[in-house]
C-alpha cells in the first residue's frame, strides 16, 4: 500500500443502539436476576465502546490494526469500527503558514529579508501519516528551503544602469515569482501528500546592513532619470524659442548672443531654484 485507501465503516447509530441494549440490559438483568453471566454482557459492551468514531466535516480518521493500514474514513458522521483499530485524526481543512523572515542572498549576491505566506491542506492521508515523520514540520522546513532557493534565482531589483536588466525580479514580478514558488513547493510537498492552494511572498526587503545604501542608490537613480527628462524638455524649449524668434524676426542674434541666450535659458529651465532676472535698461551691446 503506497496510497490512500477509502474505508466504509459500520453505521454508528445502529451500533450505538446495540451497545445501549447490551450494556443497560446486562446491568438491569444482573440487578434483577443476580446471574453472573450478565457481567459478560457488560464486559462485551465496554469492549465495543472504543469502536465508536465521530468524523466532523473536513476531518478524517486513519485506521491501523497492529501497524497494518486498513484505510481512511473521510465520510462525516458517527461510525463504528473494530475496537482494536488505532484511529489517527488528520484534519483536511486549509491551513495558513506564515514563515519566518529569512536572510538570504539574491541572484546578485545582495542580502535580502524574505518570508512567504502558504495556504495548504492534506490531500493524501496515507502519505502524510507514513511517508514523512511529521507532515506539519515537513511543511515548515520545505517551505524555508523553497524560499531560499527562489531568492537565489532572481535579483531583488533591476540595475539597468549597470547592464543588469532582468525580466523577472523579486520586487516587481509578483505573479511570476509566486507561480515559481508554488510550483517549487508542489514538487517538494507532494511526497507528504500535501496540496498547495496558494503561495505568496509576504515580506521582502533589503537586509539592514545594505538597506540605507540601496535606498540612496534608488534615490540617485530616480534623480538622474528626472534630470534626464528635464534636460530633454529644456533643449526642446530652447530650440523652439530660438526658432520662433528667428521666424518672427523679433531680434537678430549673432552666434555669441545665441550662445548666451541658450546658456541662460538652460540655467533657468534646469535649475532647482527660481531664477532672479536682471533687467537690462540699456541696449543689447551693454
Amino acid at each position: 500500500m503506497t496510497q490512500e485507501k477509502p474505508s466504509s465503516p459500520s453505521n454508528g447509530y445502529f451500533m450505538l443502539f446495540i451497545f445501549a441494549i447490551l450494556f443497560l440490559g446486562s446491568i438491569l438483568g444482573f440487578i434483577a436476576i443476580k446471574n453472573p453471566w450478565f457481567i459478560l454482557g457488560i464486559f462485551l459492551a465496554i469492549l465495543l465502546a472504543p469502536g465508536f468514531i465521530l468524523v466532523n466535516p473536513n476531518e478524517s480518521r486513519v485506521l491501523l490494526l497492529f501497524g497494518d493500514y486498513r484505510g481512511t474514513v473521510k465520510k462525516n458522521g458517527l461510525f463504528w469500527v473494530n475496537p482494536f483499530y488505532t484511529k489517527k485524526k488528520i484534519s483536511l481543512r486549509a491551513r495558513n503558514f506564515d514563515s519566518e523572515r529569512l536572510k538570504v542572498n539574491d541572484k546578485l549576491g545582495n542580502p535580502v529579508m524574505i518570508s512567504t505566506i502558504l495556504v495548504w491542506r492534506v490531500n493524501d492521508t496515507y502519505k502524510a501519516s507514513f511517508d514523512v515523520d511529521n507532515f506539519e514540520n515537513f511543511v515548515v522546513v520545505q517551505t524555508d528551503a523553497a524560499v531560499r532557493k527562489l531568492a537565489s534565482m532572481y535579483p531583488y531589483d533591476n540595475f539597468a544602469d549597470e547592464g543588469l536588466d532582468e525580466d523577472i525580479t523579486l520586487r516587481s514580478s509578483v505573479n511570476e515569482v509566486s507561480d515559481a514558488l508554488e510550483k517549487e513547493l508542489d514538487e517538494r510537498l507532494e511526497i507528504a501528500g500535501i496540496e498547495v492552494l496558494e503561495s505568496r511572498i509576504g515580506y521582502l526587503a533589503y537586509a539592514n546592513e545594505i538597506a540605507s545604501a540601496m535606498l540612496k542608490r534608488q534615490q540617485a537613480t530616480a534623480i538622474v532619470a528626472a534630470r534626464h527628462k528635464i534636460v530633454e524638455g529644456a533643449v526642446s524649449m530652447v530650440e523652439m524659442a530660438l526658432d520662433e524668434l528667428g521666424k518672427k524676426e523679433i531680434v537678430h542674434l549673432d552666434e555669441e548672443r545665441r550662445a548666451a541666450m541658450v546658456s541662460n535659458l538652460m540655467v533657468i529651465l534646469c535649475g532647482d531654484k527660481d531664477a532672479s532676472p536682471v533687467v537690462n535698461a540699456g541696449t543689447l551691446n551693454h
